[in-house]
């Protein structure tokens, strides 16, 4: 459970870490279900449904960066969205009834794991209300160099910026110079021991470098919802979005709460995940090293 001092500060700031929050059996668990889920990445030659694969991924040589919408396509990830010290966490930002939105495991593996450019979750899934949040659940040790999540404090109380590329669509990425006012030198890192929980606010400007040091940065991020914000782009099949809730009751009377919106439209270019959307950006604000070649 967090202290007020803490929800004054996620309400003030737009995060909180929780630390230490999964038990040790639950991590050692979790880690061991991504493990054998990326060992399927083998024999795979692109991108599919589960997997994103990094640029220098071979078929004999797996590297995975993403794994996709992991609440639906393993039943594991149903369940473990409804672990109760999360959601009595949940319930204390978000109130009694709350929804699960989405899910994505990001891995940065040691030297080369992907950076994600800044944005606002906010932008990809505006909703009746904007009190929606994101958990990072910490696989491994968040450090300064390992790519930790940045979130610039308060910035989830401003603009929601344009995430559009120069074509007009959406690409999932800002583009900081045309954001004046934004001060990304203020962007806090995220820093943690595995098994902790990190609740950024849905319209915090947020993203996350490469990873340059020797140690993984594993992230299970599970994005939630109050469940009376509804999703602007509609509800295509409402008995998953009921069958969604992890705490309290469904309404079917949204609260609409006036909030800067930008529709993610038109689609992106470049579909799939954050990752590739984000490559139609017109220029990256994160270094990118070049990756080096799989073993053997």
């Amino acid at each position: 459970m967090l202290s007020v001092a803490d929800i004054e500060f996620y309400r003030e700031n737009g995060y909180v870490v929780a630390p230490s929050v999964l038990d040790a059996g639950t991590l050692s668990k979790i880690r061991q279900t991504v493990a054998e889920i990326c060992d399927g990445a083998r024999g795979r030659t692109t991108h599919d449904g589960i997997y994103d694969l990094e640029p220098s991924h071979r078929p004999d040589a797996p590297r995975v960066r993403r794994i996709k919408v992991p609440h639906a396509n393993f039943p594991f990830f149903r369940t473990l969205a409804g672990y109760g010290p999360m959601v009595e966490i949940l319930r204390q930002l978000l109130g009694p009834d709350v929804r699960l939105h989405g899910s994505k495991i990001n891995m940065k593996a040691p030297g080369y794991g992907s950076p994600v450019e800044w944005h606002q979750d906010w932008a990809f899934y505006p909703h009746t209300n904007d009190d929606l949040l994101a958990v990072g659940v910490l696989l491994d040790d968040a450090g300064p160099d390992n790519g930790p999540l940045l979130v610039v404090p308060g910035s989830h109380r401003g603009p929601t910026w344009d995430h559009h590329d120069a074509s007009g669509h959406f690409c999932g990425a800002m583009q900081p110079e045309a954001c004046p006012g934004l001060d990304l030198s203020q962007a806090v890192p995220l820093l943690a021991p595995a098994g902790s929980m990190t609740f950024h606010h849905v319209r915090a400007v947020h993203g996350s470098a490469q990873n340059f040091s020797a140690r993984p940065r594993t992230l299970l991020l599970y994005e939630f919802a109050a469940a009376d914000a509804y999703p602007l782009n509609g509800v295509g099949d409402f008995a998953d979005f009921q069958s969604r809730m992890v705490a309290g009751q469904s309404p079917i009377t949204p609260r609409i709460v006036p909030a800067p919106v930008r529709m993610p439209l038109p689609p992106p270019r470049f579909k799939g995940s954050i990752y590739e959307s984000q490559t139609a950006t017109a220029r990256r604000w994160f270094e990118m090293r070049e990756e080096p070649a799989p073993a053997g």
